[in-house]
Formats: structure tokens, C-alpha cells, sequence
């Protein structure tokens, strides 16, 4: 008899000898890679390091025909004559001052007052520098005169030498509260007439601000 023809699908027979065949064993998977241990965190430092002290102000004296007749003229109202990092600077009494800057105008071509500026030492007796920043456009030269005074003390001011001083000195009043005598518009120049504190003094934070002045001028609880 012919073959009878098998059903589509169905299975093929076993191999000689009765046994079926075992599917092919898989490859064993690679073993897993070792956890690496934990980086150890660093200690907690006992202490905070304490700040660094300030660099020191190292200068050299300043000798030239300026300091000779500034010392032939105003004698011990001058303190010092220095030189930082090439830029020329004498020390002189607030009293002197003015007749100083007068001088080197008159006689010796500082005609340009470049700018008025303070710094402020609040542990200190003599609490501000007063700086003078002059200019020859002559000699292509500038220098410095610097003044220490007490907070409340008033310096002249060098409106008479120099008319540039108008508003120069209104910003030092302005940021620092130094009223300088004689001036003829001691008032603010940058902030509100009504504003309380002076921005640059050590103690006014650097986000402090009249609350009081915003809410009322402003219409909101705060500016920051």
C-alpha cells in the first residue's frame, strides 16, 4: 500500500532507537561583574580653616621734584610719600589738604581732579581715607592724596580748587556719610534724599536696603 500522506503540522518521528532528541544546551551567561566598594567619604574637618590674614601693603618711598617742593612747603602736614605698585600716593592732615591740592594744580599741572573717594576702617580711630585722585595732562602723570579723619568729622571741601569736587563729593556723602564743610550742595546724588544708611559704610549689608522707603515709594514689601 502506498504511504499515507501525514497531516501538515504534525511531528517528525523519533530517531532510531526510540528517544527523543534534547534541545542544544545554552551557553552559560558570563558571571556578573564584581560591585566595587564604596568610595570612603572624607572626614568632616573639626575645625574651619581660619581666613587668611590681608595681604600686606608693601610700598617704596616716592622721591621726585614733586615731593621736594611739597616737602619745602608744607613740612610735617605731609606724613608720607609712597609709591605701590607704581602708582605715587602721600598721606598728608585733613587741614592740609586743600592748599595741597591747590598747589599741585597751580605749580606743578595736577589741573584734572579724576575722582573723590573713602575707604572705610570701621575698627580704626581715624575710621576713613578721604582719596584725591589728580591727573597731569602736562606731565602724563597721576598721583594720589590721601586724608584720614574720625567718622563726624567734616573735611573743606576742594570745590574751591577744583569744581569737578561738586559731585564727586556728593557720591562719597552719598555711599560713605561723609559731609564735607563749605560744599555748596551737600546732598545725595545717587539714592533717594530720604534714604536711610550709607551703602559702602562696613556695617550696611550688601543686601540691606531701606525697607521703609520701598514699601512706601514703591508699593512692595521688598526689592531683593
Amino acid at each position: 500500500m502506498a504511504d499515507e500522506q501525514k497531516p501538515e503540522g504534525s511531528a517528525a518521528p523519533p530517531p532510531a532507537g526510540g528517544e527523543a532528541a534534547l534541545p542544544a544546551a545554552k551557553p552559560a551567561a558570563p558571571p556578573a561583574p564584581a560591585a566595587k566598594p564604596a568610595a570612603p567619604k572624607p572626614a568632616a574637618a573639626a575645625h574651619a580653616a581660619p581666613p587668611k590674614p590681608p595681604a600686606v601693603m608693601v610700598t617704596t618711598p616716592w622721591e621726585s621734584d614733586i615731593t621736594q617742593l611739597l616737602k619745602e612747603r608744607f613740612g610735617e602736614d605731609i606724613k608720607e610719600f609712597s609709591t605701590y605698585l607704581g602708582q605715587n600716593f602721600l598721606v598728608a592732615k585733613p587741614d592740609a589738604v586743600i592748599p595741597i591740592l591747590e598747589t599741585l594744580k597751580l605749580e606743578l599741572d595736577f589741573d584734572y581732579l579724576v575722582d573723590v573717594t573713602a575707604v572705610d576702617y570701621p575698627k580704626r580711630a581715624d575710621r576713613f581715607d578721604v582719596v584725591y585722585i589728580l591727573y597731569s595732562f602736562a606731565r602724563n602723570e597721576r598721583m594720589r592724596v590721601k586724608t584720614m579723619i574720625p567718622d563726624g568729622y567734616s573735611p573743606a571741601t576742594a570745590v574751591t580748587v577744583h569744581l569737578t569736587a561738586n559731585w564727586l563729593e556728593r557720591e562719597v556723602f552719598d555711599m560713605f556719610g561723609i559731609q564735607f564743610a563749605g560744599h555748596p550742595d551737600m546732598r545725595r546724588i545717587l539714592l533717594p534724599e530720604e534714604w536711610q544708611g550709607y551703602p559702602l559704610r562696613k556695617e550696611y549689608g550688601i543686601l540691606q536696603q531701606d525697607d521703609a522707603w520701598v514699601r512706601e515709594n514703591m508699593g512692595i514689601e521688598s526689592g531683593q
